[in-house]
């Protein structure tokens, strides 16, 4: 068979036509009659009569006629009867329409590769952000019809979530008949020794029923036994799959193994699969209740959850439990703000990311916006291209192609675009999962669940199809809209790009500064609060100051106790020696790092001291006697250290020792809230429920308020008890320091291990814990700000090109104008005035576009309103100087036109 592409540029060239500027139309016209010559072959003719028929065909058409875009289409010579009953083969047309748009492309680097990496950049970044919200909120969780698993949680008379207090989940347990199994956790980081490295290990004390609640089985030894829990059983403990390979070297033997938990040794009777980690970072399990129940129905140390039975629902367990819970809150001698009001049940999944939904929804439509944005520069592009191919288009359809063929084409042009787009966008979204996982703040739960999964790759890929759909569609529809000849040969007058596409790239354009406008005010906004927390004062000095966790286990005993506070004391009195430590101090905790437990006080004379515990049911009915604040155990320099100021009284000196009678330093937020205009200094509160010493402790100083959950978070009333009258186990050193922190570290690691080798340390600076409580808000300005920087460069290019498209498009006006008299001043104005007037609407857009989804994000901001004047204004100015100066450069070469050469080149 003849070679028609051939033949058709031998005969272009005897045309005095270049047949490389018509590459293209010789293609189609070449496809054409191969498949001309091969339906009249399949219809009969001979190969030599099927090439004479299919030549016919070519003489039929003109080609300098067709080539040059004025004539009409020849009538096709006819094939026999029945020639065309057979239609294309639908696949060979689809491969046919990519060799085609893919030498297309390929003629066209720049365009393929500038469009490529805009929907690269808006793939990726979506994909990123959508593989962790799909990990976190959506990926189901790794247990046994997760979808049947629920939390269980006390609701307070606000109708805030709480823990629930032992008595509640045991009538939760015994009344409900809505779960199939029901079991209470809770967990902390203790010490744990008995391996050749001692460890700081997350602990939970289970109920027995906690396996069956999730459906899972050791993969080797036994679960526990009701028997296990009962007090004073013998302690066991069932291991991490990775805690048993990692530190008991896999051994198959449990019956050898033993760790000394706390200070409890426990034998290992378990070890759990690989992939189970509940409560997250979980390496070891032992039995709750060892020592007995809490009675307390206003102490709340445990987090429960339980499984469906079949055929119940959420909604029937919450109505359930909720009515337990009024029946328990109507019937208890406790009152106070710390007993229960009422009780809920949620999906577990729902429990875990609930605090997380909503920031990552808000970043999960922030990357929507820059992908839009990114789809408006391609679109753009697209038009341009559709533009300048006009002539092309024009001599397509004189040639025969149907519009359903040139659409399909823009379509498959648009998908190679999108399909290479999105694996590029695939390919940065591993980096990006990377880098936001070590990025991410630990408050976003199920981390370790984020990864580049084939849910996510569908998205991406179906993200990549439906772009190129609607940006096909969306381009061959507006560059196919009237009469194409009458725009090429009547209408054009050198000006390819009609007044109505100009107006459908402005529009795109004004959509784009709209959307940039939103992601630059939502950056804003997060700067604006992350700066606000900055600036308060958190009550403490941080600088210089390194902190030493030490989980010295519990204490029962008196004897055990006072041991303890022997203990801290040896210790502070060698750190301080260390070279270079200014001052050291403990507390159970420092600010940022989990803060203190809190409870319930009475406010109560001496002479009211019951004989026993019972007669104090009579003062806690007596609300105004009640009070609630945090707990916290520190020594004398504790304040020295931190730089907590003293407001009135003193601090704790050499006169509280364990023999004295016990005090109390509060803070003047506990002052203020609870002695207002009167001096607290003197008075007495109990306050045993929290660590069971019910002796009085009597009010000898007022500090000042130190923000102990975040500068972010208010300062809660604090009461302070001295360590050396009322010790416990884990303490936080803090330490003053001129040297380096490494040595110090060193140095008091050192006298750790000397002092008690089975209790590991964990050092950190106080500046790192405030900036790892502030890690939400700057890990929130940091996607947002990088979104709306990248959206705003897009749309900077965008309003660069399309000026610049507009002003190339319109020499031939600028030359007339300049020869009427107008002034290159004029010029400048005419074109940067069209340019801001497109940016003006779509600031105006998102403006009010911003005022209404900023509302949404509302309770991550802080100390900043949605609609905070300052950054609307700042970004509306930002916007205006960027599209200024984007304007500025085509309007200046436009402002230089020679008209005489304008008018010649037309």
């Amino acid at each position: 068979m003849r070679d028609w592409n051939a033949e058709i540029r031998r005969r272009l060239a005897a045309l005095n036509m270049v047949p490389e500027r018509e590459s293209e139309i010789a293609e189609e016209l070449s496809q054409h009659l191969d498949d001309f010559y091969a339906r009249a072959v399949a219809h009969g003719a001979t190969p030599e009569a099927a090439e004479r028929m299919t030549l016919d065909e070519l003489d039929a058409r003109n080609l300098a006629e067709h080539f040059a875009g004025v004539a009409a289409p020849a009538p096709a010579v006819p094939l026999t009867p029945g020639a065309h009953g057979r239609a294309d083969s639908v696949l060979s047309s689809i491969v046919y329409d990519i060799r085609v748009t893919a030498r297309s492309l390929a003629r066209a680097p720049a365009f393929a590769g500038a469009v490529a990496f805009t929907l690269a950049l808006g793939i990726g970044a979506a994909t990123t952000i959508f593989s962790v919200v799909y990990g976190v909120l959506f990926k189901p969780l790794p247990y046994t019809r997760p979808d049947r698993i629920v939390a269980i949680y006390e609701l307070t008379n606000t109708g805030a979530r709480n823990r629930l207090a032992d008595p509640n989940f045991d009538d939760f347990r015994n009344q409900s008949r809505s779960f199939q199994a029901i079991a209470k956790y809770s967990n902390s980081v203790v010490s744990v020794s008995g391996t050749s490295t001692p460890t700081r290990s997350a602990v939970s004390a289970v109920s027995p029923e906690f396996l069956d609640v999730f459906g899972v089985r050791p993969v080797l030894g036994r679960m526990f036994t009701p028997a296990d829990a009962r007090a004073g059983a013998a302690p066991t403990v069932i291991a991490s799959h990775r805690y048993w390979t990692r530190y008991l070297g896999a051994t198959q033997d449990l019956s050898a193994l033993a760790l000394k938990i706390d200070g409890t040794l426990c034998s290992v009777i378990g070890v759990m699969p690989a992939d189970f980690a509940f409560p997250s970072s979980t390496e070891l399990w032992i039995p709750a209740d060892l020592g007995g129940a809490n009675t307390s129905r206003t102490s709340h140390s445990a987090s429960a959850v339980a499984r469906l039975k079949d055929g119940a629902t959420v909604e029937q367990a919450r109505a359930e439990v909720s009515a337990i819970a009024r029946r328990i809150h109507d019937a208890s001698a406790e009152q106070g703000d710390y007993l229960l009001a009422d009780a809920t049940v949620m999906t577990l999944q729902d429990a875990i990311t609930q605090r997380a939904r909503t920031p990552l929804l808000a970043l999960f439509g922030a990357v929507g916006f820059l992908l839009l944005v990114a789809c408006g520069n391609v679109a753009n592009l697209l038009l341009a291209r559709a533009t300048a191919r006009s002539r092309e288009l024009v001599i397509r359809t004189a040639l025969g192609a149907a519009r359903g063929r040139l659409m399909r084409q823009f379509v498959t042009e648009a998908l190679l675009l999108s399909v290479f787009g999105g694996a590029l966008g695939v390919l940065g979204a591993y980096a990006g999962v990377r880098a936001l996982r070590a990025m991410a703040p630990t408050s976003v739960p199920r981390l370790d669940a984020v990864s580049v999964s084939v849910p996510v790759m569908l998205f991406a890929f179906g993200l990549a199809a439906a772009i190129a759909l609607v940006l096909g569609v969306f381009t061959v529809i507006r560059a196919m809209r009237g009469d194409l000849r009458f725009e090429l040969g009547e209408g054009g007058r050198g000006q390819a790009g009609s007044w109505r596409r100009q107006r459908t790239i402005q529009v795109i354009l004004a959509a784009q500064m709209a959307m940039t406008m939103m992601l630059l005010v939502g950056a804003g906004l997060f700067g604006r609060s992350l700066k606000n927390a900055l600036d308060i004062d958190p009550g403490f000095h941080a600088e210089r100051v390194l902190t030493m966790q030490v989980p010295l286990p519990g204490a029962g005993t008196p004897q055990q106790k006072a041991e303890q506070a022997q203990f801290y004391a040896r210790l502070l009195d060698r750190i301080r020696q260390i070279p270079g430590v200014e001052a050291a101090g403990a507390s159970s905790s420092v600010p940022n790092d989990g803060g203190f437990p809190n409870g319930q006080f009475v406010v109560m004379s001496p002479n009211e001291m019951p004989s026993d515990p019972s007669g104090f049911v009579t003062l806690l009915k007596q609300k105004e006697r009640l009070g609630s604040a945090d707990f916290a155990v520190a020594t004398p320099d504790y304040f020295t250290v931190l730089g907590i100021p003293l407001v009135k009284g003193r601090l704790f000196d050499g006169r509280d020792d364990a023999a004295a009678p016990a005090v109390a330093v509060i803070s003047d937020s506990l002052a203020r809230a609870r002695w207002p205009n009167l001096d607290p200094i003197g008075r007495t509160i109990e306050f045993g429920n929290m660590d069971g010493d019910l002796r009085l402790l009597t009010i000898v100083g007022v500090v000042g308020n130190a923000h102990q959950y975040g500068v972010d978070a208010p300062a809660e009333p604090t009461v302070y008890v001295n360590l050396f009258q009322r010790p416990r186990g884990g303490m936080t050193i803090a330490m003053r320091t001129s040297a380096d922190t490494n040595a110090v570290a060193s140095a008091a690691r050192a006298i750790l291990k000397e002092m008690n080798p089975e209790i590991p340390a964990r050092f950190r600076t106080l500046q790192q814990l405030m900036s790892a409580s502030l890690g939400s808000r700057r890990f929130n300005l940091i996607l947002t700000g990088v979104f709306g920087v990248v959206a705003l460069l897009l749309a900077t290019t965008g309003v660069f090109g399309v000026t610049a498209y507009a002003v190339s498009h319109r020499t031939r006006e600028i030359g007339v104008r300049v020869a009427l008299g107008a002034t290159r001043s004029g010029v400048l104005r005419l074109v940067i005035g069209q340019g801001l007037v497109t940016t003006a609407i779509g600031v105006v857009i998102g403006v009010g576009g911003s005022l209404a989804l900023t509302r949404t994000v509302r309770s991550m901001l802080f100390g900043v309103t949605p609609s905070d004047p300052v950054t609307l204004a700042g970004v509306t100015v930002l916007l205006g100087a960027v599209a200024l100066l984007a304007c500025y450069v085509p309007a200046r070469r436009a402002a230089e036109v020679d008209p005489t050469i304008a008018l010649k080149a037309e």
